[in-house]
């Protein structure tokens, strides 16, 4: 990760390991076919086996492993089966997440909590794991897939949960960035905005249609492939002098 590359091989990653969780759907999905395509092998985490079998058999560089990261004993498992697989780990894609909007005073707390688990501890755990390896080769980029809601408030939509576990991932991110900076491993957050995912899915209505309207100056939602060029500026070597700071994709959402 920190050699020079030429411009017009910026975004290699050829020869490249990464994981990256939630890989079963949605953007996470489409995080392990942009890793492919950049030449990277990808061990691709979730807790669908069935999805994950998917991946696995449209390339021989896909290894897919079955762990829910809210459960440490799972999580515990990916490295040493990455490093059993590819002897090494540069990339480490944070994406698991999850949310349910509920109204505060009537969320749960196990709930709430379980947001947690999902969205913070489980990203934190699999983190300082799989930096020692990284840490030993002076090495490697961490993306944490935080969100605009760490950002800004998810009103009208009332998702306490959610937005605190993304703001929490920010603040992570920039304290882990701080720690391992002047070992080579660097720590980012990639913070999209709506993008088409089993999380928006009910956006689809003219409710959702007009919330986006009044929100995102671009008017829309945004498209899959328009995160792809941010996933890899931050993964590859393109991004070597930047640490512990948030990438915002989002059409405009957070400039107002």
């Amino acid at each position: 990760m920190a050699d020079v590359r030429t411009p017009e091989r910026i975004f290699d990653l050829s020869d490249h390991v990464a994981i990256v969780t939630g890989a079963s759907s949605g953007l996470g999905e489409r995080f392990v076919r942009v890793l492919l395509a950049a030449g990277a092998s990808v061990v691709a985490v979730a807790r669908r086996t069935d999805r994950l079998e998917i991946l696995a058999k449209e390339s021989d560089r896909v290894l897919a492993v079955t762990a829910d990261v809210a459960v440490p004993e799972q999580v515990e498992r990916v490295v040493p089966v990455a490093l059993d697989r590819f002897g090494r780990i540069d990339v480490l894609v944070n994406n698991a997440g999850l949310g349910r909007p509920a109204p505060a005073v009537s969320e749960a707390l196990d709930s709430f909590r379980y947001t947690l688990d999902v969205n913070l501890v489980g990203a934190f755990h699999l983190a300082r794991l799989a930096a020692v390896p990284m840490l030993e080769r002076g090495a490697g980029s961490v993306v944490n897939i935080s969100s605009i809601l760490g950002l800004v408030a998810a009103w009208p939509i009332p998702d306490a949960s959610y937005s605190a576990s993304k703001a929490a991932l920010v603040g992570l991110t920039r304290d882990l960035a701080c720690q391992w900076a002047a070992h080579g491993v660097r720590v980012n957050a990639l913070a999209p905005g709506f993008f088409p995912s089993e999380g928006t899915a009910d956006m689809a209505d003219e409710a959702g249609a007009r919330y986006l309207r009044t929100g995102c100056p671009m008017r829309r939602m945004g498209r899959p492939e328009e995160l792809d060029g941010a996933l890899l500026f931050l993964a590859s070597g393109a991004s070597t002098y930047m640490t512990g700071q948030v990438l915002t994709v989002d059409g405009g959402w957070t400039a107002h």
